[in-house]
């Protein structure tokens, strides 16, 4: 019994553990709108971001960005920048903070931000008195992130 306990605790350590060195959305340090250090201690995996990318439950970037390296994605929005070399434009860095969160770098896009917590204007609240007034959750993970992040720094010109 007492070997099956810590077998089973060491795996919940191994499996939890990518979680705790994850950066948390409030705690991420901007700097000029970059953000310098990966927010999983890890490098994103460029096949997982490309799916965030064109996935509308997910990231969506094709709603609103041309991505002539998918053009298999139906329906590719052309209200934001393309995003065909976006590695020549923006270091890895500017990227991240781009996708956490544009507004850091731009304060007028329309961009959502995708690794942002709290602060969020809640209109609902004045009319039914149910908006949730807790911390919402990230749109995405901060593996997400790092995933979209490796896609983009493959797209060069």
């Amino acid at each position: 019994m007492t070997r099956q306990f810590w077998l089973a605790t060491a795996a919940m350590l191994c499996i939890t553990s990518p979680v705790a060195s994850e950066t948390a959305p409030s705690a991420v340090t901007y700097v000029d709108g970059a953000i310098d250090v990966s927010l999983t201690g890890s490098p994103g995996d460029a096949a997982a971001g490309k799916k965030v990318m064109t996935t509308a439950s997910l990231g969506n970037c094709v709603a609103c960005h041309q991505i002539g390296t998918i053009p298999e994605a139906d329906f590719q929005g052309d209200i934001a920048p393309p995003l065909d070399g976006v590695a020549d434009r923006y270091s890895e860095a500017e990227l991240r903070g781009l996708v956490a969160n544009a507004k850091m770098t731009f304060e007028d896009s329309f961009m959502p931000a995708f690794y942002k917590t709290e602060g969020f204007t809640r209109p609902g609240a004045a009319y039914s008195g149910k908006a949730p007034t807790e911390d919402l959750p990230p749109i995405l993970t901060a593996q997400q992130i790092e995933d979209v992040v490796a896609y983009l720094i493959t797209m060069t010109e």
